[in-house]
């Protein structure tokens, strides 16, 4: 073969690798054009939407053909407003609560569920797993019958060891709290399955090594166990931050915001601003500043989670 014929392969194989690479693109790009548009149509669009009425005054009650432009005024009136930033920080105390308290709390429940040879882990898995799927409002009606000061189940069980009861949705000191309390006990279930499914996925040769090495329980806990399912506790942490910050149903249920806006949320706060107050482009703008706030939250989690696995990485 010449060097010329045998530059012509070279090239005609070239040409049929791009050709099979472009054909992978475009029925790539045909398998996921649905499952975009979607994401374009219900995420995109909506985003944008919002941040356009943001930077408008307008009303809920009045057409869209009387906004006003303001460009930024709405987000500057937010870094000058009370209420607003009680919220956040009100949203920033809540998901600190809750990540210090679901988190460890699963961690211990999953290894409880899986490690010890014991009988009734599945029906002990179900019943934990059942607080996730039972509707927010029915749990939080119940809730809020256990909370009563007078006649609430945790109230009499304190008064009869002699203890007085705080009134936990009533006083501005521990209504937070108790939300957060709720949120736990709800979600927790749900994060205790996940570590479950974490756990799982560690080989059984690991533990019998570390257990030949001489490691104890807790040096197994500590150096084998949570750094194996570290992916797993990064993901809980997310959605655990995630859930927190977006937490909306028990506030509008069980305590309005109140008392003394100690539990208004941000959530809450838009709800107030938009559908009450009739405030779309104030609304808006807070909206938009608590997808900002669900970004930096992840980005802080990842990070923090990836500088912790860097020297594992690089080893």
């Amino acid at each position: 073969m010449t060097v010329q014929a045998s530059r012509t392969a070279i090239r005609a194989t070239g040409w049929r690798a791009r050709a099979r690479g472009s054909a992978r693109r475009g029925a790539a790009i045909a398998f996921l054009s649905p499952a975009l548009a979607v994401i374009v149509l219900f995420v995109a669009v909506p985003i944008a939407l919002t941040f356009w009425i943001s930077l408008h005054d307008w009303s809920m009650y009045t057409p869209l053909s009387q906004m006003t432009w303001r460009g930024l005024g709405n987000y500057t009136d937010l870094l000058h407003s009370d209420d607003f930033l009680n919220a956040l920080g009100n949203t920033l105390v809540y998901v600190v609560l809750v990540l210090v308290t679901a988190v460890p709390l699963a961690l211990a429940l999953g290894m409880l569920l899986y490690f010890p040879k014991i009988a009734g882990k599945a029906a002990a898995r179900a019943a934990l797993f059942s607080t996730y799927v039972i509707p927010t409002v029915a749990i939080a009606i119940v809730w809020g019958a256990l909370y009563a000061p007078d006649y609430g189940p945790i109230s009499q069980a304190l008064g009869a060891v002699g203890l007085d009861s705080p009134a936990w949705l009533s006083d501005p000191q521990t209504a937070l709290f108790s939300l957060v309390v709720f949120h736990v006990w709800q979600m927790t279930g749900y994060y205790t399955i996940l570590v479950v499914a974490g756990l799982t996925q560690i080989p059984d040769d690991v533990y019998e090594a570390a257990r030949i090495d001489g490691a104890g329980f807790w040096r197994q806990t500590f150096s084998v166990t949570l750094p194996l399912i570290r992916r797993t506790t990064t993901f809980i942490v997310l959605i655990a931050a995630i859930n927190a910050i977006q937490v909306f149903d028990p506030v509008y249920i069980l305590t309005q915001g109140g008392p003394a806006e100690s539990t208004t949320v941000l959530s809450y706060a838009i709800q107030r601003a938009a559908f009450q107050n009739g405030m779309a482009g104030q609304a808006s703008a807070m909206a938009f500043s608590l997808l900002i706030v669900l970004v930096a939250v992840a980005g802080v989690v990842l990070a923090a989670m990836r500088r912790r696995s860097a020297p594992e990485g690089r080893s």
